[in-house]
């Protein structure tokens, strides 16, 4: 296994998984004029799920993933300030769809914050394809899909 290569979450990963989402987002705040969600997630609880998969030692960057019958939707990507512009979020969307097929989903969806225009063009280079911008309450949101 790589240093970057992801692994399971266990329950002494939460604050490091609470401090990466927290440094990775925390300056859309100002931006978006909201916290962003992933900010708000109930990390022990995701961590607990299985839903949570960590890179590094110590973590510099993290996925938040949810299972469907259909799709592996990818709920939070997250890198370290530190950690930015070394590849290690390309790498974690390479890992979230090699895990998507192997658990045999036909697609990877995932949503970003109309105003994290970062994100927006990392996803389309990658290969992901807006779907829809839609408001969701407070959130102006942009969903993408990518078929693998």
């Amino acid at each position: 296994m790589t240093a970057d290569a992801p692994r399971p979450a266990v329950a002494a990963d939460v604050p490091a998984v609470k401090a990466v989402t927290e440094a990775a987002f925390h300056h859309y705040i100002e931006r978006i004029g909201l916290v962003p969600s992933p900010m708000e997630n109930d990390h022990a609880a995701n961590v607990a799920a299985g839903r949570v998969f960590v890179a590094g030692d110590p973590v510099r960057g993290l996925v938040v993933v949810v299972p469907a019958a259909d799709h592996l939707y990818l709920d939070t990507i997250a890198v370290h300030p530190q950690a930015q512009g070394t590849g290690l979020g390309r790498t974690l969307l390479r890992w979230v769809e090699a895990h998507a097929r192997e658990l045999g989903v036909p697609e990877v969806r995932l949503l970003t914050n109309a105003m994290m225009w970062e994100n927006q063009k990392l996803y389309e280079r990658c290969g992901y394809e807006l779907v829809e911008r839609r408001v969701d309450g407070p959130y102006d949101r942009m969903h993408y899909r990518k078929a693998l």
